[in-house]
């Protein structure tokens, strides 16, 4: 991410949807992006602003939303606000702050339309990263693959795995896939 956002050349708007302490976010604008970070958890935001003072990156601009995902990206669709690179690493159940309730196989294809829909005309890349599921990483794969066609670019998936260094056993951490334009 930090090299799409050096090589675009211009500004770059990133959304980081269940964005948890904030490491994407503080990458992102380390590397020069305007970010918008959403979470419902009051608590897990205040960790993220914590990470970015402990980074001595309190000067870079990083927005702080605590709202429900699938109702934050909706409104920037009405809006018409619009980013380089989407990011979402939504939980497989979960809450929002007023109660609103998240079920990733109910709720993921929406959500993944709004993002294509809250892209920019250059867009870079959208990222989707699942822990704790019980799906293969095609599953991500052609959910992806699908809300993108028509867009060029390819989209990219697997597993994100940790190998124990003494069997070199390897155990699954969660799905990702992405779409990059180029």
């Amino acid at each position: 991410m930090e090299r799409l956002i050096r090589e675009a050349k211009r500004p770059v708007r990133v959304l980081n949807l269940f964005g948890y302490t904030g490491l994407a976010s503080l990458v992102a604008a380390r590397a020069g992006a305007e970010v918008t970070h959403v979470d419902a958890s009051k608590k897990a935001i205040g960790w993220a602003r914590e990470n970015q003072e402990m980074a001595g990156l309190s000067d870079k601009p990083i927005r702080w939303i605590c709202e429900d995902a699938m109702k934050f990206a909706e409104r920037e669709e009405r809006r018409g606000s619009r980013y380089d690179i989407v990011l979402f690493d939504p939980p497989a159940y979960g809450r929002g702050p007023k109660g609103e309730v998240w079920q990733l196989f109910e709720d993921l294809p929406r959500l993944t339309a709004l993002c294509r829909a809250i892209l920019t005309p250059q867009p870079l890349t959208v990222v989707l990263t699942a822990y704790s599921i019980r799906a293969s990483f095609f599953a991500i794969h052609a959910l992806m693959r699908d809300a993108f066609a028509g867009m060029g670019g390819r989209v990219e998936s697997g597993e994100l795995i940790i190998r124990e260094q003494s069997a070199g056993r390897a155990l699954s951490t969660s799905l990702f896939s992405r779409w990059v334009a180029q």
